[in-house]
């Protein structure tokens, strides 16, 4: 069974840093895309930092630049989205995405469908 599980959310002060996870099941993580979503209240989800299967080129949406980055642990089947100098704009639920067949890095608007996706962890900041 294919899954994608997040973890890693909560509430943070503007200014801190959390370190979200996306743990695989049922395939190989290395062989897909991957992709960090995030939907905040009365919004579309938008595509926030995203890696290409085919040659790890990354793509980052301009509210991530210089603040998110994106790494993998093969060895654990995981992903993850490091996340610093957070904004209470940043507050949203943060998505992981997987396609095998997208050799691209982007997923900002009218990117390419991304097949499976992680249920979700929310991401509060607040003082």
């Amino acid at each position: 069974q294919v899954q994608l599980v997040e973890s890693g959310g909560g509430l943070v002060q503007p200014g801190g840093s959390l370190r979200l996870s996306c743990a695989a099941s049922g395939f190989t993580l290395a062989n897909y895309a991957i992709g960090w979503f995030r939907q905040a209240p009365g919004k579309e989800r938008e595509g926030i930092l995203c890696i290409s299967s085919s040659d790890g080129s990354k793509w980052y949406a301009n509210s991530a630049k210089g603040r998110f980055t994106i790494s993998r642990d093969n060895a654990k089947n995981t992903v993850y989205l490091q996340m610093n100098s957070l904004k209470p704009e940043d507050t949203a639920v943060y998505y992981c995405a997987a396609d095998r067949y997208y050799s691209g890095s982007y997923c900002g608007p009218d990117a390419p469908p991304y097949d499976y996706w992680g249920q979700g962890t929310q991401v509060t900041v607040s003082s």
